[in-house]
């Protein structure tokens, strides 16, 4: 893939990296157990357990992207942008319209690691 020029070229990609629904489910888990134990860091003031929140984010989505989806994540290559997609994913999620995504974008929930990505209308 060619290197994306702003998110909206990113979005689509990060989504193929996110095809199994067990990876999503593990990258929810991730992001909001970081978020809770970031709130929990804030409201104590115990900064320096601050970088086990990105152990806590990431434990999870690595092993999806490792064992599950057999990729490599993409926030090695695009660590902020794959962050927003993290929160984005997950908002999506809460709000009930991730699964919409994924149909809108690969045509299924749980798209082949090969579907190729539908035509922007």
């Amino acid at each position: 893939m060619p290197a994306p020029r702003d998110f909206s070229e990113f979005w689509p990609f990060y989504l193929g990296e996110h095809r199994h629904p067990v990876n999503r489910a593990l990258h929810y888990v991730g992001t909001g157990s970081a978020y809770l134990f970031l709130a929990w860091i804030a409201w104590t003031g115990r900064w320096s357990l601050f970088p086990l929140a990105l152990v806590i984010g990431y434990g999870p989505a690595w092993i999806g992207h490792f064992f599950i989806e057999r990729n490599k994540p993409a926030s090695f290559k695009y660590p902020l942008w794959s962050l927003v997609g993290d929160m984005k994913m997950l908002r999506l999620r809460l709000t009930g319209r991730m699964r919409g995504e994924m149909i809108r974008l690969f045509g299924s929930t749980a798209p082949a690691p090969d579907a190729p990505q539908r035509a922007r209308t």
